[in-house]
């Protein structure tokens, strides 16, 4: 009683009602995070504007959600709080909690509105009497331009995660949803960083914001260390596979860049026999659903996802975050390391690149301000010694099953020519020799030191690459800049150098853009030919590079044939690569999603 009764005056002294105090110890909380004891007195305390910045998964929900359910009206049926979220994943997660939160309080109802689902129900679910909605922002504006919801009374209005908001492209539909709701409201925004646009939101919709920061700004979780592993491009998934088995109590969510990394990482690790499963916007809700559903059951291992489909998963023993690759924005490391390390427990970020990435290293470790330690992928041999002593534990505390004992006086006699240290050996052999078999001539993973192998690294920070298209596939300089900065989704100012000779061409990037180009055009297709990128070996020299190859110098693969399909690419938009235009490289961020993401 001594201990429930120390735990029930821990809430109290934020100055939560009754019945909200019932709720948390029916949840079994036993004591609030950092940004709830900041953030809920001052919100309860009086209305005011708030900017909280915290890591992600240290309770940001309570903290915005019990002071919101203290100040609704319940006896109301009007919306009186909003809180805008940036995927339906996340939205229902909130919704979820605030029904856990407020279940002691009469005629309280939480509706949550995202896309994926039927406008229509979600509406009727509004007018049967919503005091609190959460929403995701695409939805939302949609619902208002079509009069289907009135949140011109509302008092309070929360922007959950508003770095991933606004990363997502969601800028616009949030300055219109705020333009839409009164003045003299209240607005809480809560963010894991603080990059520039969530600066600006708060500066144009705010009025004189209390600032909570816990720990610092941007800041990564200290119950996380950091660590990253240098390899060849070529290796990343066998690195991958190493950093599993090396760990075989894992439980892990893997980030990739696109929707069509994801998958393809997905298949590998299902066909080569781990518990794995993909994550990303191709998925139907349901079955979204069954994913979360097997990875919370333990069912699975090593959860391959994209980062904007990761922003609803919520599971507090995530041992690892695998980066298969770096996100293309550093502040987006912050949201990825914060899925492990949660709930006073310790977990590991680990970080795959490639030599010309090593330097975003540093850039990270300045946002997050923590340092990462540079390890090297295991050898075959110390993952065999790390499985079998992980064996001999797993058969050390197993329960005896008894129902064999009839069967003992049997198998005593087949094995009583052999002694104790022969049968233990024997059993390992049994079931420990395929995994042997598999690593014991295995290569050395780990990247060389100052060479950049394999990469064409320039004196600028640039790569040079050859692609397989040139004039006689309508191509000029011009043209062929267009077609890869439309492809590739770059800038102008990071795409240079382009030369187009008769069969083939030449460009650079910016370094740190190598791995977006070669994933994208892995296995890319226009009107069914393949069209093949590779790394210049000659990046050094002028342009024009005057780079000769045999057979005409077509290269990768066309060894230097002519063309007779008419092939033609200006001006065309037409893609046939193993995912859709949306899902290329970058698709998960790039220019369109703010009209997509709600259908994530």
């Amino acid at each position: 009683m001594r201990l429930i009764f120390i735990y029930m005056n821990k809430f109290e002294e934020l100055g939560l009602g009754e019945a909200i105090i019932k709720a948390v110890n029916d949840m079994g909380f036993e004591t609030p995070s950092e940004v709830q004891e900041k953030a809920i007195p001052i919100l309860l305390d009086k209305d005011t504007d708030i900017v909280a910045l915290a890591q992600t998964g240290t309770g940001k929900t309570a903290a915005f959600g019990f002071p919101l359910i203290e100040k609704i009206d319940s006896k109301s049926k009007i919306t009186q709080g909003l809180i805008l979220s940036p995927t339906r994943e996340l939205c229902l997660q909130i919704t979820n909690e605030l029904k856990n939160y407020s279940k002691y309080i009469p005629g309280l109802r939480t509706v949550a509105i995202y896309g994926g689902a039927s406008i229509m129900d979600q509406a009727k679910e509004i007018k049967r009497g919503a005091q609190i909605i959460v929403a995701t922002p695409g939805r939302m504006q949609d619902m208002i331009n079509r009069k289907m919801v009135d949140i011109t009374n509302i008092d309070y209005c929360i922007l959950d995660e508003a770095d991933e908001m606004l990363n997502m492209g969601f800028y616009e539909d949030i300055s219109a949803i705020l333009a839409d709701t009164p003045k003299e409201k209240s607005t809480w925004l809560f963010s894991a960083t603080m990059p520039r646009e969530v600066s600006t939101i708060a500066k144009r919709f705010m009025h004189d914001p209390v600032e909570i920061t816990v720990g610092h700004k941007n800041t990564g979780s200290e119950n996380v260390s950091h660590e990253y592993y240098v390899v060849n491009s070529r290796d990343r998934y066998a690195a991958l596979k190493r950093l599993s088995d090396a760990n075989p109590d894992i439980f892990s969510v893997v980030f990739c860049r696109t929707k069509r990394d994801t998958q393809k990482v997905a298949e590998n690790l299902i066909g080569d026999g781990y518990n794995a499963a993909a994550l990303h916007g191709d998925l139907s809700q349901n079955q979204r659903d069954l994913v979360m559903k097997s990875f919370r059951n333990r069912q699975i291992q090593m959860l391959v996802a994209t980062d904007v489909a990761a922003r609803g998963i919520d599971v507090n023993d995530i041992t690892h975050v695998i980066n298969y690759q770096l996100p293309d924005e550093i502040e987006t490391y912050t949201h990825r390391s914060g899925r492990t390390g949660r709930a006073g427990k310790s977990g590991v970020s680990m970080v795959i690149v490639s030599k010309s990435e090593v330097r975003k290293i540093k850039s990270v470790e300045r946002i997050i301000k923590k340092s990462f330690e540079k390890k090297e992928i295991p050898s075959g041999e110390e993952i065999c010694q790390v499985q079998l002593f992980h064996l001999a534990s797993d058969i050390g505390k197993a329960e005896i099953n008894h129902e064999i004992d009839s069967y003992l006086p049997s198998i005593n006699e087949v094995l009583e020519e052999f002694s104790k240290e022969e049968l233990i050996k024997k059993f390992f052999s049994v079931e420990f020799s395929r995994f042997h078999n598999y690593y014991k001539k295995s290569r050395d993973l780990n990247a060389s030191g100052g060479d950049r192998e394999g990469d064409s690294y320039n004196s600028d920070g640039s790569t040079r690459y050859f692609i397989n298209v040139g004039e006689k596939d309508g191509f000029d300089w011009m043209t062929l800049k267009d077609f890869l900065k439309e492809v590739l989704e770059l800038g102008g100012d990071s795409l240079s150098r382009v030369d187009v000779k008769e069969s083939f061409s030449f460009f650079n990037t910016n370094s740190e853009y190598q791995e977006r180009v070669l994933s994208v055009f892995e296995d890319f297709k226009m009107e069914g030919r393949k069209v093949n990128v590779e790394i210049s070996k000659d990046s050094g020299r002028s342009r024009g590079g005057r780079r000769r190859r045999d057979n005409g110098g077509s290269g990768g693969g066309f060894k230097g044939k002519r063309r007779s399909d008419g092939f033609k690419p200006k001006g065309k938009k037409r893609f046939d690569s193993n995912e859709d235009r949306g899902s290329r490289s970058g698709g998960d961020r790039g220019r369109d999603r703010r009209k997509r993401s709600d259908r994530r």
